[in-house]
């Protein structure tokens, strides 16, 4: 049931398991611990036998040479006739490949726990070996076993800490996904990932439970931004309305969060068409960075071009020029003279100007974004064909 829940993500079920997992996982660390407690182990072979669907299974031939991940406490066999029973097994099922995935282990590597639990298991004659969640492994060879159509043997490796491609990776997931808890990195991780129906799910799970204001808001924040991805309007500003509800109670009325939320809320609506609730939530948000933040932060250059896209879009054209080129200047003053952000607002005051009719003024900014995609972007970018 544990397995089940982690490979297809099941929120409430991981949250309600969540004691279990983690005192397994340090069950695991300790018999590690006491079954390889010397730095020069031998390295062995585990087996483990299972289907894969077809899709999947081409995804992990494209992996070759990369790392692969098991999303559950993955269970291996020193046998390898039992576990290639069952990748016989599973590559009787239709649109499934059966896999007998080969792994070398070196027990010198500390960073992911393992242990034999033959004395615990049922069936001690599979000589079981147990590794915790998440162990990460480097694919290797990948053939048919007695050139049966369904049937592959897989060989991985063992990965440690020192991989400088897996060292790379958890950096930058922890630098995308940071958070005060487990959950919140999860949240962000699965939102990165684009599995919005699993945040929104997760994050509603958390929200009952809580009755922590700081966490409501969080939550609030991110089940918000999830429903505007959904493409589910009215229920993203449900959200993010709460949330501005909460942090109204708590923090000072002119707070950089707060101006976070409105220009959210300005965007869904904007998305929604109903520009007159767009303006007043950007309007709001500008007001506050006016008061806390200097006259070139990047974040109110985000706001203006905030207004002036509304503008823009409400037929005021004069106004949206207006805005735009105070974007502008605070853009030309904190980014690189060929950044796209810079080509983009290039563009849309060349918009403006066109639908002013003055169209020597729109040629001359048209031609400025032009040359900076030109500079930055491939030949076949459809920004290149746009400009």
């Amino acid at each position: 049931m544990l397995n089940c829940a982690l490979r297809t993500l099941d929120a409430d079920a991981i949250i309600t398991m969540g004691f279990f997992m983690c005192h397994l996982h340090q069950q695991i660390q300790q018999l590690h611990q006491q079954q390889f407690n010397t730095d020069h182990g031998e390295p062995f072979i585990v087996y483990r036998g299972q289907g894969l669907m077809k899709s999947d299974f081409e995804k992990l031939q494209k992996t070759k040479g990369g790392l692969m991940s098991f999303n559950n406490f993955l269970s291996t066999s020193k046998d390898k006739a039992v576990s290639l029973e069952f990748a016989e097994c599973a590559s009787t099922i239709p649109d499934t490949v059966g896999i007998l995935f080969i792994m070398s282990i070196d027990p010198c590597i500390k960073s992911a726990p393992f242990a034999s639990i033959q004395d615990l298991s049922a069936i001690e004659d599979e000589v079981e070996i147990l590794f915790s969640m998440h162990t990460i492994f480097r694919v290797g060879a990948i053939k048919k076993v007695d050139n049966k159509n369904q049937l592959y043997q897989v060989e991985l490796k063992l990965t440690s800490d020192d991989d400088q491609q897996l060292r790379l990776l958890t950096d930058r997931i922890r630098k995308e996904t940071g958070g005060s808890s487990g959950w919140e990195r999860l949240g962000k991780l699965l939102l990165q990932i684009g599995q919005f129906g699993k945040v929104e799910e997760l994050y509603n799970v958390l929200l009952e439970q809580t009755s922590d204001d700081d966490e409501k808001q969080y939550y609030c924040a991110y089940l918000g931004c999830v429903k505007t991805e959904q493409g589910d309007y009215e229920k993203a500003i449900w959200y993010y309305e709460k949330g501005l509800e909460i942090y109204q109670k708590t923090l000072p009325s002119n707070h950089a969060t707060l101006a976070t939320l409105y220009n959210n809320i300005g965007s869904v609506y904007y998305k929604m068409g109903d520009y007159s609730k767009a303006l007043s939530s950007h309007e709001k948000a500008l007001e506050i960075q006016q008061e806390i933040l200097p006259s070139n932060h990047p974040s109110l250059a985000t706001s203006y071009n905030n207004i002036a896209t509304l503008y823009h879009s409400m037929g005021e054209y004069s106004k949206a020029l207006s805005f735009y080129e105070k974007a502008l200047e605070i853009q030309q003053k904190n980014l690189p003279l060929n950044h796209p952000n810079l080509a983009t607002l290039y563009s849309n005051i060349g918009s403006v100007y066109v639908n002013m009719g003055e169209y020597s003024k729109a040629l001359s900014y048209h031609e400025k974004a032009l040359e900076i995609r030109q500079e930055i972007l491939p030949s076949n970018h459809p920004d290149l064909a746009t400009s």
